[in-house]
């Protein structure tokens, strides 16, 4: 078995064909509260990957819930952020397609991933997956979707900036086709853009 991360919340760790996730214990809370809280944020996340698996989104199967970890099959891929330095311009544009039929099935069975980066997210074999729901939860709020694709639309940049107009175009058609309320979601997110760029004049 070794460790695949470690971030603040969680270690993770490859055990055979299977991985491990472990929420870390927080020494600066209460013990009892902080057993509390990552058990609530364990079983969370796997009921996330749970639902997302029975619509047919392409997450990991979860095998197994223990009180503070969750074990999942192994997914073999490349991140998509890593993907994207080698593929082609064609390539790129078939899988933000693809990715916006995906995330637009997410927000209509109302999950939001609540860390949708181009890292947390896998290409196998031409198809992709989603991973890492530690952040995620359930909401059918406009505010909730478009905060999911604000994230991604900024990991793209900040990565790819020479595909990232192209890719994105290719993303909100597929994901207006395949989702009813996306022009009110869309909506939302030109609002979060632009609180972003809003600067205070002292």
């Amino acid at each position: 078995m070794h460790l695949l991360s470690l971030c603040a919340e969680a270690k993770v760790w490859k055990d055979g064909e299977k991985v491990i996730k472990e929420r870390v214990e927080k020494k600066y809370r209460i013990k009892e509260l902080d057993e509390k809280i990552r058990k609530t944020r364990t079983k969370r996340e796997a009921n996330l990957l749970i639902e997302a698996r029975r619509f047919g989104i392409p997450v990991p199967r979860v095998l197994e819930v223990r009180d503070f970890e969750i074990v999942m099959e192994y997914i073999e891929g490349e991140k998509l952020r890593d993907f994207l330095f080698t593929c082609s311009q064609q390539e790129a544009k078939e899988l933000f397609r693809e990715l916006g039929r995906l995330v637009a099935k997410l927000h209509t069975c109302g999950i939001i991933h609540g860390d949708l980066t181009t890292s947390n997210i896998l290409v196998k074999e031409g198809k992709l997956w989603f991973i890492d729901f530690g952040l995620g939860f359930f909401s059918k709020r406009y505010e909730d979707m478009a905060t999911d694709l604000a994230v991604l639309k900024e990991s793209l940049l900040a990565t790819h900036s020479s595909i990232a107009e192209v890719c994105w175009t290719e993303f909100l058609n597929n994901y207006e086709k395949n989702f009813d309320e996306a022009k009110k979601v869309l909506n939302q997110l030109e609002k979060i853009e632009k609180r972003g760029r809003y600067v205070r004049k002292d």
